[in-house]
């Protein structure tokens, strides 16, 4: 608890001893006996508990009179300090009971409430500040031979800063020397270490756990991901859901009606039919305590910020709580290919030689042939060769665009390239059933085989999809420009119920418009379409689709902006998570408002016949709102990635 919550807590504290010891006086002292009259014991007795009233719930009779003079009128402050004043003030009808003890009850029992509602918000906004704790406080430069710590905003891009073991790495860059593991669980929500060397990228963000690095700073501090992070999360509480909305406006309407309602009933009956105004005034006050709307305009709200904080321990970052609402409505998933489903990485998955010669021997030659050039594919045949390569065997090396290369290799013509240049150069071939990129390779003009290169599936690809329709969503589709073959074979591995291959860009943009339109159709327009995609080339269909999902977007701007759900992390797995976790909360906020709802409405109706007295007053307003604040505060918990099954996907 921090200060304020703690003084409110002893002020609390110390009104409910007050409280006890004058019920105690009121309710087994013979208070009328010992003061000789009736009307001189209940006057004690109102002030007896006028003390522990004023103690707990002074500030919010004086929010009330200061909202007031602002104009606004219809609040809780405003419905309770009316509530428990009219309870007091009903000291004044003879004929009544006193009801200064349930005044005094209403008013502690509503702070009570209210410090336990600053003690959930502070919770689940401190789960989130420890998850992203990943603010720097300072960077190490060397000076003069020696290591300071200086603000990380004062560094710039070029300056080289040296992480030790232990610390947090303040800014993006490229590691210039030293080796080491590093701990991206804040970002990612991977509990295994991720290995850092020479030339490679660093983020923002993550722990450096053992070697001493020396990075050289690639972004200023206001551009480095983890101030693009923390900003991301910040924001998300600006961006309501339709659901939140709704109870913003439900609450400025209903508020000043039920105290309309309340009006009438405390002065009509006694007025048209001359009842009791003692009773009827009871029965108006009941009727305020009840009506107050507070379990709704808390616990909404804490689902939503409960769910995106949950998501953004798992490594998911949720723009704001709109984005939770659509996502928890998503029917149909449509991937990008590269990047999403597979490595993105090109890899030498086959090689077929002919008779009289071998694997190593088409690589050896390939590899030579590709050794001047930086294309992906060279660079994959390049890493598939296991020796060494000697550059001084080569002359003459010669792209040729569309086909392959052609080189000469101590003094004897290699050529390796597609289809194309094989036919040029009048060779015959042989064909291959395996997808991907097949490259021929001849030696002299003589046929010795094909390489073949593929994008590697992710392994946990499959898995992903499954999760999906174990989920009960039955339309996942494939995107991507590649050929028809190899997009027919990534489709069959991983299990998407569908693909479109040698797509254009402008070409995704239609499919997608497509299926936004087919999603609607099928679920009478209650079903979302997500797009998932790295971010940076799909941007514009990240932004047309319902729900855009960014994924392994660590330290990727262009991902951050482009999408409304950023994963990351390369797990495809994400988009389930992400959309378990999304329906988990929408389940919990409407739970929260049928409960608050129907206890509420039912009060009403029992304080308008008089069966409903103060007591139960109090269980309907700050019982209903400690109930749906405890409900909502589950939204904050999101299992382990491990710990989540099959069984955990819901219908």
């Amino acid at each position: 608890m921090n200060k304020k919550q703690i003084h409110m807590r002893n002020r609390i504290l110390i009104a409910l001893l007050c409280f006890a010891f004058a019920f105690v006086i009121s309710e087994f002292m013979p208070l009328e006996a010992w003061l000789g009259s009736k009307s001189a014991a209940l006057w004690v007795e109102f002030a007896l508990f006028l003390i522990p009233y004023l103690i707990g719930g002074y500030d919010v009779v004086l929010k009330a009179i200061k909202n007031i003079g602002h104009g606004q009128l219809f609040d809780e402050n405003f419905l309770m300090t009316v509530a428990t004043v009219g309870a007091f003030a009903l000291v004044l009808f003879p004929d009544s009971d006193p009801h200064m003890a349930e005044g005094a009850a209403v008013m502690l029992f509503y702070q009570v409430g209210e410090l336990f509602q600053s003690y959930a918000v502070g919770k689940s906004r401190k789960s989130i500040a420890e998850m992203m704790d990943i603010a720097p406080d300072y960077a190490n430069v060397e000076r003069d031979g020696k290591l300071i710590q200086v603000d990380p905003y004062e560094i710039a891009v070029g300056d080289n800063i040296v992480i030790k073991a232990g610390e947090r790495v303040p800014l993006d860059g490229i590691v210039v020397s030293g080796t080491s593991e590093l701990d991206t669980k804040a970002l990612t929500g991977e509990s295994v270490p991720r290995s850092i060397a020479p030339g490679q990228d660093i983020i923002s963000g993550c722990v450096n756990l053992s070697g001493k690095l020396v990075v050289q700073v690639t972004k200023p501090f206001g551009e480095s991901t983890v101030s693009r992070i923390l900003e991301l999360v910040e924001n998300a509480a600006d961006k309501k859901a339709k659901t939140e909305n709704f109870i913003t406006r439900f609450a400025k309407y209903y508020t000043p009606i039920v105290v309309g309602i309340a009006v009438l009933l405390a002065i009509l009956p006694p007025l048209l039919f001359g009842l009791s105004w003692s009773e009827w005034i009871q029965r108006g006050l009941v009727f305020l305590v009840v009506s107050c709307p507070c379990a709704l305009v808390i616990s909404v709200p804490l689902s939503f910020f409960g769910g995106i904080g949950g998501a953004s321990r798992d490594g998911i970052l949720i723009k704001g709580s709109n984005y939770l609402e659509v996502l928890a409505n998503t029917q149909a998933v449509a991937f990008d290919k590269t990047g999403t489903l597979t490595d993105g990485s090109f890899e030498v998955v086959a090689v077929h030689a002919q008779d009289g010669y071998n694997a190593d021997e088409l690589l050896e030659l390939a590899a030579h042939a590709e050794s001047f050039s930086d294309h992906p594919i060279a660079l994959s045949i390049k890493r598939a060769y296991s020796g060494e390569l000697d550059p001084k065997r080569i002359l003459d090396p010669q792209e040729l665009s569309g086909r392959g290369v052609k080189a000469t290799l101590d003094s004897n013509v290699v050529l390796v390239g597609n289809d194309k240049l094989m036919n040029e150069c009048s060779i015959d071939y042989m064909s291959c059933e395996l997808a991907g990129t097949i490259l021929h390779v001849s030696y002299n003009n003589e046929y010795l085989g094909h390489i073949v290169i593929a994008d590697v599936i992710k392994p946990i690809a499959p898995v992903a999809i499954a999760e999906l329709h174990e989920m009960g969503i039955h339309n996942t589709v494939m995107l991507t420009g590649d050929r028809e073959d190899v997009a027919k074979a990534v489709a069959t591995e991983v299990g998407v119920d569908d693909y479109k291959a040698q797509l254009l860009p402008q070409d995704k943009v239609a499919c997608v418009e497509q299926l936004l339109t087919q999603t609607s159709e099928h679920t009478h327009g209650k079903g979302k379409l997500a797009f998932v995609g790295d971010g940076i080339n799909d941007a514009p269909v990240l932004a047309r689709s319902d729900i855009g999902i960014a994924m392994g977007a660590m330290g990727s701007d262009a991902a951050i902006e482009a999408a409304d759900v950023v994963l990351m992390d390369d797990d495809p797995t994400g988009v389930a998570r992400a959309i378990r976790i999304a329906r988990k909360t929408m389940r919990i906020v409407w739970q929260n408002i049928v409960f608050a709802l129907g206890v509420k409405f039912a009060v009403l109706i029992l304080a308008a016949l008089g069966i409903a007295n103060m007591w139960l007053a109090v269980f309907a307003d700050v019982g209903v709102a400690i109930l749906a604040i405890l409900n909502a505060m589950r939204a904050m918990k999101v299992p382990a990635r491990d710990q989540v099954s099959a069984a955990d996907v819901e219908e």
